[in-house]
């Protein structure tokens, strides 16, 4: 059996975290920053992990992760 591909643009999105759980940035903060407060952008860039209900999708699309 051939070897799985990876995709390359979740690749570039996600990571795994020790516990297994999927880590993902934070949309929101390329630009119009101007009208955004100093909380919300430090908070967007912080790290969030990715819902449960997506998990399955995204562990198919990186199978070597």
């Amino acid at each position: 059996m051939p070897k799985m591909k990876t995709n390359r643009g979740a690749a570039k999105r996600f990571k795994t975290t020790g516990s297994g759980k999927i880590k993902r940035s934070k949309a929101f903060k390329s630009h119009i920053l101007t009208k955004k407060s100093t909380k919300r952008k430090r908070n967007l860039r912080n790290p969030g992990l990715v819902a449960e209900c997506d998990t399955k999708s995204i562990k198919r699309m990186l199978p070597y992760l």
